[in-house]
């Protein structure tokens, strides 16, 4: 079968999620795969495809001619649609732009991540898709309608994670295919992780003590950074003699309470040797940290659908990770043993012990998302697959 896959433009995250999910694919299978997003190359370069393989779409903005807004009056918008301009021109070039591909190339089944609009657009022209389901609560009737419209529903998160408010249905109808981490990165002792820290502020390790400094790096992305910024004078305050690391973007005036701020390509000798990892919910930086054994203290940003607020609960629950208030307290407890000295005692635990947690599990996480996609080669036609292999996965029959 030949895959298309549409990656929503807000932040780089689906893109880097179908990127994830092309390395799992043979060298010709992935030669056939098509992107369609309108993210910019300069927003986001595919490290697994080459460009003629991905369509950029037009934007979907509004324009200034349009006959209706893209969110109408009660009477004018229809409940299966989130955003749906009337005479736009951008939204006919981009659904042009779409369906045209899908035919020229022989596009046999999409995945959408995610758009409510474009899944109707392949359910109104006969085109079989699947629909990627986000963390987040999505009971509004356009989701639900994507949603069951669908041939399937695909979760890039452990079922473990699933929301409790999940309607039933929905549950059954997906397939989970845990984080999915593709990249082995080269795990560096604690001394080589130093050597780069070293490089990035030579200053700010004069003073080093290996065996008494306590290690945080708070990981941002450009989705948004300013509310975990905000934490930054706090978590100082918490811990006045920690070394404080803030990997992303970071406001000016919150420079002056971390030893590093920095912009790097590979976050995980960070998260490997780390004493605590403080970051948002983001399902790409969740899938990083999930198998290091590194405390996590999650701080979501506000997103439609409450989508990193859910994730937070649902890893706060498995004990997973920490809240912000949880994170503070279990510091208030630590504080209160002191040294000899009568000095507070910061260390979390020893650095010569690798905070990498079972192998297995890194590999068990990658088990569902890899059948998925070999399955999408070992079928002719996208019936064969759904009747042969999706339905019974799901133990699912549909009412003809």
């Amino acid at each position: 079968m030949r895959l298309g896959y549409y990656a929503h433009h807000h932040g780089s995250g689906h893109c880097r999620q179908i990127d994830k999910l092309a390395a799992l694919l043979p060298v010709d299978a992935k030669r056939q795969l098509i992107v369609f997003t309108s993210l910019s190359l300069d927003d986001y370069a595919f490290s697994c495809l080459d460009e003629q393989q991905i369509i950029r779409l037009q934007a979907e903005d509004e324009c200034a001619d349009d006959v209706l807004k893209g969110r109408a009056g009660e009477h004018w918008q229809p409940a299966s649609l989130h955003y749906s301009p009337v005479g736009n021109s951008n939204i006919q070039k981009r659904s042009h732009q779409i369906l045209d591909t899908i035919y020229q190339r022989k596009i046999d089944l999409m995945i959408i991540d995610v758009s409510v609009e474009v899944a109707m657009l392949c359910r109104a022209t006969s085109i079989p898709y699947l629909y990627i389901r986000l963390p987040g609560i999505r009971d509004d009737i356009p989701h639900l309608n994507a949603f069951a419209g669908a041939l399937a529903l695909l979760a890039p998160y452990p079922r473990l994670l699933e929301a409790s408010m999940t309607p039933e249905w929905v549950g059954k109808k997906t397939l989970y295919l845990d984080f999915i981490n593709t990249a082995q990165q080269k795990e560096l002792t604690y001394r080589e992780f130093i050597e780069i820290l070293a490089k990035l502020n030579t200053s700010n390790l004069k003073d080093w003590e290996e065996d008494t400094s306590t290690i945080i790096t708070v990981i941002k992305g450009y989705g948004g950074h300013e509310a975990i910024d905000i934490k930054l004078p706090e978590l100082r305050r918490l811990l006045p003699n920690a070394f404080i690391i803030s990997l992303g973007p970071i406001n000016d005036d919150m420079r002056c309470h971390v030893d590093i701020a920095a912009q790097v390509n590979d976050v995980t000798p960070f998260i490997q040797h780390s004493d605590y990892l403080l970051m948002a919910c983001g399902l790409n930086a969740v899938a990083q940290a999930y198998d290091y054994a590194t405390p996590l203290v999650v701080l979501p940003d506000n997103r439609p659908h409450q989508e990193q607020e859910v994730m937070a609960q649902a890893l706060i629950n498995q004990e997973c990770a920490l809240s912000w208030q949880q994170f503070k307290t279990l510091l208030s407890h630590k504080q209160t043993h002191t040294n000899p000295n009568g000095q507070s005692v910061n260390k979390a635990q020893p650095k010569s012990v690798s905070k990498s947690s079972n192998v297995n599990r890194n590999k068990d996480c990658l088990t569902a998302a890899q059948e998925f996609m070999d399955s999408t080669t070992q079928y002719p036609t996208t019936k064969a697959w759904f009747e042969k292999w999706l339905l019974p996965k799901l133990e699912l029959n549909p009412d003809y």
